[in-house]
């Protein structure tokens, strides 16, 4: 488990603000630190896998202004060949693994509504070990993995140098 100060918390909704502010810039707007000890933290968390610096891509950009939560239930010695088959699609988002009463929860984007049924039913529920798909509709998205913060809990009171 990575050791988050106030300061790296700082740093990391800087950077969800702007994934390319520059080091100085962040230096400035946190106070009390240099843009050297700035990029010396932004590559430790880095490194640790604390955070990835990457472009976000907008599906709504390219026309994909449809999103569905597509839920599978899936013979039980095939979830993980599953799982790799529907991450292998284009207009598929999100894959992951559940417990529950699905065993997989797949985001699906497309033009329209139209398109979304025809991937579901035509590719995603012919996938060999599918057994039922069960899909919704999702007219807005409230919040995204992208805007997660670090929540002020998991964050250490103790000041760390550099």
């Amino acid at each position: 488990m990575h050791e988050t100060d106030k300061t790296d918390a700082q740093i990391v909704d800087l950077l969800m603000e702007d994934g390319r502010m520059p080091a100085a810039v962040i230096a400035r707007r946190v106070g009390d630190i240099t843009e050297r000890v700035v990029r010396y933290r932004i590559d430790r968390m880095v490194a640790a896998g604390v955070i990835q610096v990457r472009p976000i891509v907008n599906p709504q950009a390219f026309g994909l202004t449809t999103v569905a939560d597509v839920l599978l239930e899936v013979e039980s010695d095939r979830i993980q060949e599953v799982a790799r088959k529907a991450s292998e699609y284009e207009n598929v988002s999100y894959v992951a693994c559940s417990i529950g009463e699905t065993d997989l929860s797949v985001q699906v984007v497309g033009k329209d509504t139209a398109e979304i049924y025809q991937f579901v039913t035509e590719v995603i529920g012919k996938i060999p070990g599918v057994r039922k798909t069960t899909t919704s509709i999702v007219p807005m998205i409230v919040k995204d993995v992208y805007q997660w913060r670090i929540p002020r809990y998991a964050v250490s009171n103790g000041k760390k140098s550099g």
